[in-house]
């Protein structure tokens, strides 16, 4: 193997560092998960709309909070981007403690998300006739007419959204929506680990001593920590 693609060659002592940064980039891409959830609430917006109760206050809170939940997974993987710092490579490292934030938060809110998509689409998402029935000369208008919405709604549009629902929370795509949300990149200790070593509790609590007059650190040392903790918020934006 050329020498330029080895990464390391006995240098053991940075084992640790390289998968915490290898994590840090992983972790980070959980952004995607996002995309999964657009498509999730679409689709229990969708079925909300074909069962007529798209107006009613409880169905249009429950999209808002899978919104909010969708969105917050969104904004912590941007953020983390966002935060990046320039390596000597010319590489840029996410930041470490909001990439950590970001899967955390996806080992919790596509199940809450998922779960709130059951609730908008009923019990009728698991037991819904087979498209065999559907298609059935004797049993296919049965189905047709029992199971219509809207009017102006085909039955079978009705149907079609309601198994992506099923699929995407219950069947195959849940596979990677939830399972692998919970534990691809790490379980949901190995972040909280990372996010304890990154939490800087000790300078914490000295913010907050110095504003509530506790002896503490001097200004400068306050300052000199603040101006480092602080510097990855305001550096100046990147073209």
């Amino acid at each position: 193997m050329p020498k330029e693609f080895v990464f390391l060659d006995g240098e053991f002592e940075f084992a640790s560092t390289l998968v915490e940064r290898f994590t840090c980039y992983h972790r980070r891409s959980y952004v995607c998960k996002s995309g999964v959830g657009d498509v999730l609430i679409g689709a229990a917006a969708t079925v909300a709309d074909y069962n007529g109760v798209e107006r009613v206050s409880h169905v249009r809170d429950k999209l808002v909070e899978m919104t909010h939940l969708n969105e917050t997974i969104y904004g912590t993987g941007i953020a983390a981007s966002h935060q990046g710092t320039a390596m000597k490579s010319g590489a840029y490292l996410p930041d470490e403690m909001l990439a950590n934030v970001c899967k955390h938060h996806v080992t919790r809110f596509p199940y809450e998300i998922s779960r709130l998509a059951q609730d908008l689409a009923g019990g009728l998402m698991v037991t819904l006739p087979s498209e065999r029935d559907l298609r059935h000369e004797t049993i296919g208008p049965l189905v047709e007419k029992y199971l219509k919405g809207r009017p102006e709604v085909a039955t079978e549009a009705r149907i079609r959204v309601l198994r992506l629902v099923e699929n995407m929370t219950l069947g195959r795509n849940a596979v990677g929506y939830l399972t692998e949300s919970m534990h691809g990149a790490g379980s949901p200790q190995a972040q909280r680990i990372q996010i304890a070593r990154s939490m800087q509790v000790e300078f914490k609590k000295g913010l907050a001593k110095a504003l509530a007059g506790v002896p503490n650190a001097s200004r400068e040392e306050i300052s000199r920590d603040l101006s480092t903790y602080m510097a990855r918020v305001f550096a100046p934006a990147r073209n």
